[in-house]
């Protein structure tokens, strides 16, 4: 499989991975991703999957067996020369269930390299905000 031009910036990645979610296409997916053995994919299941072989046959089985929708909103980005990390928050439709699934903290980590950048990993769980909040009410001052 070929890659696409090089993406310029992480941003342009990860536009390209919500619209392969979208369309549900495994291939269009796998351009995105870094070709490392230690490229990873840590899906809201828990499932830890490790290199692109693993990562391509997840996304295949995730594909086939329902459409997908994502709301994502950007937490923060961190970006460096050659490292960037976006925290998101995400919520999901599965296919004509209008309703929403999550919400899912992610985190992904991209890396610059001879083609571009390129996603090296994504870590997805669900958000436990009850906990937020405790510790959010917490004092923060230490004595």
């Amino acid at each position: 499989m070929s890659k696409p031009s090089n993406f310029a910036s992480p941003e342009d990645v990860e536009q390209a991975f919500y619209e392969a979610v979208l369309k549900g296409d495994a291939d269009l997916m796998m351009q995105l991703w870094a070709e490392d053995e230690e490229t990873l994919c840590v899906h809201p299941t828990g499932v830890r999957l490790i290199g692109i072989a693993a990562i391509r046959e997840s996304w295949r089985s995730i594909f086939s067996s329902a459409r997908l929708r994502v709301q994502a909103d950007s937490i923060a980005h961190w970006q460096g020369s050659v490292l960037a990390i976006h925290h998101l928050s995400e919520i999901l439709f599965v296919g004509d269930d209008p309703g929403p699934h999550g919400p899912l903290h992610v985190t992904h980590v991209y890396a610059r390299g001879a083609h571009g950048w390129r996603l090296v990993s994504r870590h997805a769980s669900a958000a436990d905000d009850g906990h937020q909040a405790m510790a959010d009410a917490v004092p923060h001052t230490l004595h």
